[in-house]
């Protein structure tokens, strides 16, 4: 067994010799979240290589959200599969007024093929905020920027896609795909989504999701959180990883032998969470579930901080404020935040009653 490095060690051969398969579309979902800021010029077509030479030089420029990420990029520019790949047209977006965080570059494949990738959720307040709003929205504005990215890359170099991508990325992968112009989605020969989260009902059982869903390729671990939340359809595939809980959504620990995924089954976990969250969203209006959101992270931006790493940073004075914040929120906002926890509480409850009946009755 081993993880996308060793695949990376094993595999170094062109593309040009062995085309492209699944674990290079998990690769490349995690490329996207590399901190090109500041490393291309806008339009600009460069390779990989060249990219980690400019990164070495002028160091970073954004978050590097993972410890393995700049050990990936090193890895990628180095490789013969990656090194002499191209690159272009990377988009950041962060503005918090809209609560939008989006962001996306394209790899070209020597098979004349291209690869939209887009970046899931960063550690910014207002990419979480983003994500959770799809708990209440048919659309947020990173989904309709993805729309508008595909459709722009595609008329720009006209050729075949793949779009990929890891948590929210595979979320816009879907939702870019099933709502982009139909000429352009045509073209799309694949769809991965990595752990991303799912939808609303009215999307899921759109025509324009049935017209793409034979490309949609799903992969979750098999405690997977973030990707069971809301509904996906599509090609599932459960990969086992050497992490626990929340931390099998890190993708460096999803394990791999050969060209292929390890597979696995969904945990007792997994499946407790999802019946909860379901059961939750069940209990609470849209309504409600905005202001909830919205009060929370209210709460947290009492920090000062901008970003989950800056709250870790100062956690006590983080704490003071938070409590502080919360404690002057008028009785309204109140209700709302402690409503949605225990209905939250409630049906996570019912959930553990009814497994707990469920194991004595199989012991019977």
């Amino acid at each position: 067994m081993g993880n996308i490095f060793d695949y990376l060690t094993w595999r170094d051969i062109k593309f040009e010799n062995i085309g492209f398969n699944q674990i290079d579309s998990l690769i490349l979902s995690r490329f996207s979240y590399l901190p090109f800021d500041g490393l291309m010029e806008k339009g600009e077509k460069i390779t990989i290589n060249e990219c980690f030479e400019r990164y070495e030089i002028v160091g970073v420029r954004g978050n590097i959200l993972m410890e393995n990420d700049v050990k990936l990029f090193s890895c990628l520019a180095k490789s013969k599969r990656f090194g002499n790949l191209f690159i272009s047209d990377y988009v950041n977006k962060i503005n918090k007024e809209e609560s939008v965080q989006f962001s996306g570059i394209t790899v070209f494949l020597p098979d004349k093929t291209m690869a939209v990738c887009f970046r899931g959720t960063d550690a910014t307040f207002v990419g979480w905020k983003e994500d959770l709003n799809m708990s209440f929205s048919d659309s947020v504005p990173s989904q309709i920027d993805a729309v508008k990215y595909l459709e722009y890359v595609y008329k720009k170099y006209r050729r075949k896609i793949r779009v990929i991508g890891h948590s929210k990325g595979g979320n816009l992968a879907i939702y870019s795909s099933v709502f982009c112009n139909k000429k352009i989605q045509k073209k799309i020969i694949g769809i991965y989504n990595f752990d991303g989260p799912g939808f609303m009902e009215k999307i899921i059982n759109s025509k324009e999701y049935d017209q793409v869903l034979d490309r949609i390729n799903i992969y979750i671990p098999q405690s997977s959180i973030i990707g069971r939340m809301l509904k996906n359809k599509g090609k599932q595939t459960i990969i086992k990883s050497t992490e626990k809980g929340i931390m099998q959504h890190d993708l460096y620990s999803w394990q791999i032998l050969g060209d292929k995924f390890i597979e696995s089954k969904l945990t007792d976990s997994s499946e407790f969470i999802d019946k909860t969250l379901t059961q939750w969203l069940q209990k609470v209006t849209p309504e409600q579930r905005k202001n909830f959101i919205d009060t929370v992270f209210d709460i947290l931006e009492a920090t000062g901080a901008k970003t989950f790493f800056e709250l870790n940073q100062n956690k006590f004075t983080a704490a003071k404020a938070m409590i502080s914040k919360y404690q002057s929120l008028d009785n309204e906002s109140k209700k709302y935040v402690n409503r949605a926890l225990n209905m939250f509480l409630v049906s996570g409850k019912e959930n553990f009653n009814f497994r707990k009946k469920i194991i004595h009755l199989e012991k019977r």
